[in-house]
């Protein structure tokens, strides 16, 4: 039995691929989630194939506009991936599933897909620059400008998760320079990111607690867990704050697992108020309004685009 999709799009991460069929309004009609294979190459393509066959089978449309949003990075113009999660870099994915479907799928950054997403009917709809930032097991950012994606050179999304912590406030709290699965050191993510809740509690306290059980003791009255949620808090804020001098977006939306952290848009709106950059214009903050579903929606958004695009040749 098909459906009544007008676009399909597949989030390939590190430990599963998902894909979804949108109607005409990006409503999402049905998901299908498979694991991740991380063996090799060939072995994640035909599970990605996989997916788009189901996409392709399930919506009856040979031709479905069908979007491919990735954790990495993929040069714009060879087509060469970079990622640490999913066994793609060195390779060429466009080019694989041009050779296998004879058409070619739009591939993108998940953060990016995610800042699209929100920028068109989500949380930043209305403002003509937004930043989409995922706090999850890792921190990354995406960036839409006036409802559309920018070329950025060599197709990197915005690293934020990737910049280091300065110095002074890691001091100030005694803080390790903590080494990042990157190869760097102090690293954003390493301190903001949801597993950085858990670091810091053991950094802090002595005791390893992981990240939503420190949410739920600080709200329920846990003096050291609130230290540590304070202190992350702060930390979060070097990350905010750092967005907000290099691309000074109107709207910062946030999704990932760190997002569903109550009260968490009033704790950094308040705590982003008072930074020492008091004279600057601060960004609104939301939470991502599409969740789990944003980057890929974001990735049907953008495959219907370049379908209309290429009609309109």
């Amino acid at each position: 039995m098909t459906v009544s999709a007008t676009s399909g799009a597949i989030d390939l991460g590190g430990t599963k691929i998902e894909a979804r069929l949108f109607d005409a309004g990006l409503n999402s009609l049905q998901t299908r989630r498979i694991d991740t294979p991380t063996t090799s190459y060939a072995a994640m393509m035909e599970a990605l194939c996989a997916q788009i066959d189901w996409l392709l089978e399930q919506s009856g449309q040979a031709d479905l506009p069908v979007g491919i949003c990735v954790p990495g990075v993929i040069d714009p113009e060879s087509g060469i991936a970079f990622a640490a999660n999913v066994p793609i870099t060195g390779e060429n994915p466009g080019q694989t599933l041009a050779h296998r479907y004879g058409r070619e799928f739009p591939l993108e950054n998940d953060c990016m897909a995610l800042a699209l997403s929100e920028a068109n009917g989500g949380a930043g709809e209305g403002y003509s620059s937004v930043v989409g930032l995922i706090m999850g097991t890792g921190v990354g950012a995406g960036f839409a400008l006036s409802g559309s994606i920018p070329m950025r050179h060599g197709g990197i999304a915005v690293e934020i998760g990737h910049i280091g912590m300065p110095a002074d406030i890691l001091a100030r709290h005694g803080l390790p320079v903590s080494p990042c699965g990157c190869g760097r050191k102090g690293c954003m993510e390493r301190y903001v990111a949801g597993s950085g809740l858990g670091r810091l509690s053991e950094w802090l306290t002595g005791t390893a607690v992981a990240g939503p059980e420190v949410v739920s003791r600080a709200a329920a009255g846990d003096a050291r867990m609130a230290m540590v949620l304070d202190v992350w808090t702060e930390l979060a804020v070097e990350c905010l704050l750092t967005l907000q001098l290099t691309l000074a977006p109107q709207c910062i939306v946030i999704g990932g697992g760190v997002s569903r952290m109550p009260g968490l848009v009033e704790r950094l709106q308040a705590a982003l108020a008072v930074t020492d950059f008091g004279a600057l214009r601060l960004p609104q903050l939301r939470i991502a309004e599409h969740g789990d579903s944003s980057g890929a929606r974001g990735m049907a958004l953008l495959a219907v685009a370049r379908r209309k695009m290429q009609k309109d040749i």
